[in-house]
């Protein structure tokens, strides 16, 4: 079906093609594919309207946009990188201007639908959901391209695929973002801050650099950045970059076919011993045998 309105009206593009479904009871998941372009127009304001709903976009390519905020002034043009999803509350709206092409995937996702999702499944109990900007995710990454051949032929029925990718779609969040409202006040990482430093982290991710730069990235000392990050995201700097090291090193194995030594220095591990331990660390398994259980 096409959407006449909605999301794909508030990006400038009525005719995006458009899903929803009702995957567990009443409440309804959306999702739109937009491909914005500026056609040598210097920028384009999108304005979402409040909801009791978040807004999740995914990123198939690098985008750059600002924020607008109440009252009409507007943050610092940033980019937000290809792989990467922004989760908003649209509780008081929001509002960005697209200075780039955009193409993405954008989901509207109501809160009732992760209170029916947490009770229908095995997801944690629906208490919120952090705010997000420019974070990697691969899993949404891979639902997202599952999402891509149901979009191009949106005039007909999904069917229970799109229920079933709702649903991982919401459970994923509920266990990847959810709010810590109880942390400290004085050990909180702002959402900007945190974009900060792991942008730093994801630039230099091969290299072996201090984490008191990625702590000046978030304008912070290193001890008050380790405290905040581990309080916001549930994991140290140097868990973070582990787990990102394994997934760029899960790519080079399957994807290019590399050796394990390869990989290895490839991913910032000058001793092969320690990506072995590292990789088995996070996946439970060694890296030639994660790849023989893949091609199996």
């Amino acid at each position: 079906m096409k959407q006449p309105n909605g999301i794909g009206a508030c990006f400038g593009e009525p005719k995006a093609p458009f899903l929803k479904v009702r995957p567990v009871r009443d409440a309804r998941f959306s999702v739109t594919r937009l491909q914005c372009r500026l056609n040598g127009a210097m920028s384009r304001v999108v304005s979402l309207p409040a909801d009791d709903a978040y807004f999740l976009m995914f990123y198939f390519k690098d985008v750059m946009h600002r924020d607008v905020v109440p009252g009409g002034g507007e943050s610092e043009i940033r980019r937000y990188r290809q792989g990467s999803v922004c989760l908003v509350d649209l509780v008081q709206g929001a509002s960005i201007r697209l200075v780039s092409d955009l193409d993405s995937l954008a989901f509207h996702l109501p809160r009732a639908l992760f209170r029916e999702v947490s009770e229908f499944s095995h997801a944690p109990a629906a208490t919120g959901l952090r705010c997000r900007r420019g974070e990697i995710d691969d899993v949404i990454h891979n639902l997202a391209l599952a999402l891509l051949p149901l979009l191009a032929k949106s005039e007909k029925e999904p069917g229970p695929v799109l229920q079933h990718i709702a649903v991982a779609i919401c459970a994923h969040l509920l266990h990847s973002y959810p709010d810590r409202a109880n942390a400290s006040a004085s050990r909180d990482l702002s959402v900007w801050q945190e974009k900060a430093a792991k942008d730093f982290m994801i630039d230099h991710w091969a290299e072996d650099f201090s984490f008191a730069a990625a702590a000046s990235a978030a304008n912070l000392s290193e001890d008050a950045f380790a405290a905040a990050f581990a309080s916001v995201t549930g994991q140290t700097p140097e868990a973070w970059l582990m787990r990102y090291r394994i997934g760029r090193a899960k790519r080079y194995l399957i994807e290019e076919g590399w050796s394990v030594a390869k990989t290895a220095a490839s991913c910032g591990y000058a001793d092969e011993a320690r990506f072995i331990e590292a990789f088995r660390e996070v996946t439970g398994v060694a890296p030639a045998v994660w790849r023989a259980r893949w091609r199996q």
